[in-house]
């Protein structure tokens, strides 16, 4: 997985950015651009740190740039997100067996 994409994921503006293009097949920069009250030139700052990070897509068609979801970029973050999911359960897990056997122990121990 890229090392920069969660400082691309860290920018609310780039986080608006993918969910607008989750919810559209494709979009063109210059629709992207105005549901922003920043410069075009910061959005296409943003794009361009999305595209690097290989969270979106881009293809030229005419004059414009439309941009989608990578879905590669975001099955490998999704994969890497339930790896460290799992790494996290197994831990929680172990947890979990410890304090029921020390609860039963307390358990066991109060009966006496």
């Amino acid at each position: 997985m890229p090392a920069d994409i969660f400082s691309a994921l860290a920018d609310p503006t780039r986080r608006k950015i993918l969910e607008m293009l989750a919810d559209n097949d494709g979009y063109p920069a210059s629709d992207i651009h105005n549901q922003f009250q920043s410069s075009p030139q910061a959005i296409s700052q943003h794009l361009k740190i999305l595209r690097e990070a290989n969270l979106v897509q881009v293809e030229k068609k005419a004059q414009q740039r439309i941009y989608r979801i990578s879905t590669e970029g975001m099955a490998e973050l999704e994969a890497w997100v339930h790896n460290m999911r799992r790494r996290w359960s197994s831990r929680l897990d172990a947890l979990d067996a410890v304090l029921k056997d020390e609860t039963d122990k307390l358990k066991n121990n109060h009966k006496e």
